[in-house]
């Protein structure tokens, strides 16, 4: 072997080091960087580079030393804590559970809507037979989605399975959705089988290697996820005894996808996903405690209490022994909670100081705001939006809703991408292998196939700050031909605007069949009479308007 290519064994790990890593690998990865590192400088002296952050002869900079680890030494030891410190705050903190709730509102809202995109010219078909086939196919998978049969303990919908699996994801870091096929009404059913985080875990506490990883299976040669570890009980449950089941991602003959996993991936490698607050856990829990404190404080001094002292002469004239002793046991027995219009009695000698806390605390809400802005700053929701509190004018109100709604359609696409398409593509494959749905070509080629599951996933619109200025605006865009009627119909509610204006035509022909159809179609304002924005910061009081959603 070429001596130059030999590695050398000062930046290998020690046994010392690897017997370690079983037990704690983060501590025995600190050691051994801080080996190598020590090798490196004493073989290279005591050259530097330009970057001041990573200079170790500064004051701010001497102490700080974070481990490189990869992905899986970052994130694995870490896991368990990080999901129920994620879920306590979730359960308990407002702030954690208010940015979790809003952040689930929109992004799912009452639900994503399946809308066929296929292309006729390329599937080689008429737009009118295209068109049959979306609404045909549109109708089946609604009937699909709407009942609890879709659901293998058959509880929710599809769409409350959805929002169910994307707050698991939120909260616990990933979300685990199977894809078993079962027998249910007669016929082979595709069904969602929701897992949480904690159930995909290795079997009976087995250490990672290079080919498990926290109950992923991975292939050795390229690190691919193959299979996962599904436990029966989760491993919280107070049931002894558990077993473990080997589930395939995908199928070996058919490539089926039998495994969904929601997560994000935040570095190359990642086997999975940390809690959406895991890099604020601490700020959410100190924020927590001393809102706590401050509302304790509060309670205190709103308390008023009356402590009766007795003079030590007195009390040993007016009482005999018994008295006395009754009195100074009853006194002894006052554990200190201070209840409001109670009397106490306090023993001879023994007197009361009142401290005035100074409560309401005039600097707990400028501090408050400013460590929320920080928290909304980190999870990419601003101030206004994550408190639900709008005092601004409509530009800056206006401004944090496109904001936090760039971040939440980004989240509702990725949603998309990971659990609607996928499943519809399950559900569509199986339509048409059962012979419900015909789709030409669809198993003989990978594009056709495609092309036939082309679709568009809608949710709930943002809503509107001011709905005049909006609608006009809207008009205005697809008058220059920039946006199209069908495109601001979705942004608007999320819904299809084919399915309006055949709604619409129906309510306009009934109009003019009873004599009430109106002069002119509500809404055509001439332009020169359309309201404009003044563009200086109205600071009116804002009153958001949702739009009303159409049950799905």
């Amino acid at each position: 072997m070429d001596a130059s290519k030999r590695p050398n064994p000062r930046f290998e790990p020690t046994v010392i080091e690897r017997a370690l890593s079983l037990i704690a690998p983060k501590t025995a990865q600190r050691m051994f960087q801080g080996r190598v590192r020590f090798e490196a400088t004493a073989a290279v002296g005591r050259g530097m580079g330009g970057y001041i952050g990573a200079r170790r002869d500064r004051a701010a900079t001497a102490e700080w030393n974070p481990g490189g680890g990869s992905p899986q030494v970052d994130i694995s030891p870490d896991l368990p804590m990080l999901r129920d410190r994620s879920r306590d705050q979730m359960r308990n903190a407002p702030v954690a559970l208010g940015a979790l709730t809003t952040d689930v509102l929109h992004v799912v809202g009452t639900g994503l809507s399946y809308t066929p995109a296929i292309d006729a010219k390329r599937l080689g078909i008429s737009e009118e037979r295209a068109q049959e086939w979306m609404e045909d196919t549109k109708w089946r998978f609604k009937a699909w989605a709407d009942s609890p049969d879709c659901d293998y303990r058959r509880q929710l919908d599809f769409y409350s399975q959805v929002e169910l699996a994307y707050r698991s994801w939120k909260e616990s870091g990933d979300c685990f959705v199977l894809t078993p096929m079962l027998k249910r009404n007669g016929e082979d059913m595709l069904v969602l089988q929701l897992v949480e985080a904690d159930r995909v875990c290795n079997p009976r506490g087995q250490q990672d290697s290079d080919k498990l990883q926290d109950g992923v299976v991975l292939d050795p040669e390229t690190g691919t996820p193959t299979a996962i570890h599904v436990s029966k009980n989760h491993p919280g449950d107070w049931r002894g005894t558990n077993e473990w089941t080997e589930v395939q991602l995908r199928g070996k003959d058919t490539d089926r996808r039998n495994v969904l996993h929601l997560m994000d991936v935040l570095r190359p490698g990642q086997v999975r996903g940390v809690p959406w607050i895991a890099p604020i856990i601490e700020p959410l829990k100190q924020l927590q405690k001393w809102s706590d404190a401050e509302l304790n404080a509060a309670v205190v001094t709103s308390i008023f209490a009356i402590f009766m002292e007795m003079d030590a002469e007195a009390f040993g004239d007016l009482y005999d022994d018994t008295a006395a002793s009754k009195l100074v046991n009853s006194a002894e027995k006052w554990s200190g909670k201070m209840e409001s219009g109670k009397a106490v009695n306090l023993l001879p000698g023994e007197k009361a100081n009142m401290v005035t806390p100074g409560r309401p605390n005039p600097e707990f809400d400028p501090f408050w705001n400013a460590t929320v802005r920080q928290i909304g700053m980190a999870l990419g929701m601003p101030h206004e939006v994550l408190t639900m509190h709008f005092q601004s004018s409509y530009t800056a109100a206006r401004g944090a809703l496109l904001m936090a709604w760039r971040g939440f359609s980004q989240r509702r696409e990725k949603l998309a991408k990971l659990m609607c398409q996928p499943v519809l593509e399950l559900w569509l494959a199986n339509e048409v292998s059962a012979g419900r749905i015909s789709c030409p070509g669809f198993f003989a080629d990978r594009t056709i196939r495609a092309a036939w599951c082309a679709s568009m996933w809608t949710g709930d619109g943002p809503g509107s700050v001011d709905p005049v200025k909006e609608i006009t605006a809207a008009e205005k865009r697809v008058a220059m031909g920039v946006s199209t009627l069908q495109a601001e119909s979705i942004a608007y509610d999320g819904q299809d605007f084919e399915a309006k204006h055949r709604q619409r035509a129906k309510e306009v022909a009934m109009q003019k069949r009873d004599g009430t159809a109106p002069a002119a179609m509500p809404g055509s304002v001439p332009a020169a009479a359309a309201p404009s924005d003044p563009g200086n910061g109205d600071d009116t009081d804002l009153e958001t308007q949702p739009p009303q959603r159409q049950k799905k």
